[in-house]
């Protein structure tokens, strides 16, 4: 305030200043008046509502904090589920391969096995089929020979043996020949 105009008023100050500003207390009053009814109007219509969806952002992203720490946790706790069933699948893929090889080895060794023992039998069949094909061909060597025998000794002694007397050449022949 003016201090030389506050004493210029005299005795009441107050009154003074109000007739050099223009002041009047009944429109101050009102003014008063509407300005608490303006701000009263403001807090509930614009205010509150403000502050509520104000709130209810806050609330918002709060809870989209915490969903996305969940969520991060989740991820944590999938990726960390991942590798582990990825290393148990690996172990499992391992343990499938060797045993894949060793039934592998197994049935191959089953198989030579049996590649050898067919080779045996077929081997010892051919041995027998040889044994009696030579049998039978020294059988017929025998009969060849004592025949040959008993013909060079016709010819020989001219057709004067007995059909018993050429059996016992023959035998004779076939005996000296198998010793």
């Amino acid at each position: 305030m003016n201090f030389p105009v506050l004493l210029a008023a005299g005795d009441n100050p107050l009154k003074a200043v109000g007739e050099t500003f223009g002041w009047h207390p009944q429109l101050f009053l009102s003014q008063v008046v509407l300005f608490v009814i303006l701000a009263l109007v403001l807090k509930k219509f614009a205010y509150a509502p403000l502050l509520a969806m104000l709130d209810k952002r806050k609330a918002q992203i709060a809870e989209s904090l915490e969903n996305a720490e969940k969520t991060r946790k989740e991820l944590a706790n999938a990726q960390a589920k991942s590798q582990e069933l990825i290393g148990q699948a690996g172990q499992q893929a391992t343990k499938i391969i060797e045993e894949a090889r060793a039934a592998a080895a197994k049935i191959a060794e089953i198989e030579r096995q049996k590649a050898i023992a067919d080779a045996a039998t077929i081997i010892a069949k051919a041995k027998q089929a040889s044994e009696a094909e030579l049998a039978r061909m020294k059988g017929e060597l025998r009969q060849e020979f004592g025949r040959l025998v008993v013909a060079a000794a016709s010819r020989a002694t001219g057709d004067i043996l007995s059909a018993d007397q050429k059996g016992r050449l023959a035998d004779d022949a076939v005996r000296q020949l198998a010793a």
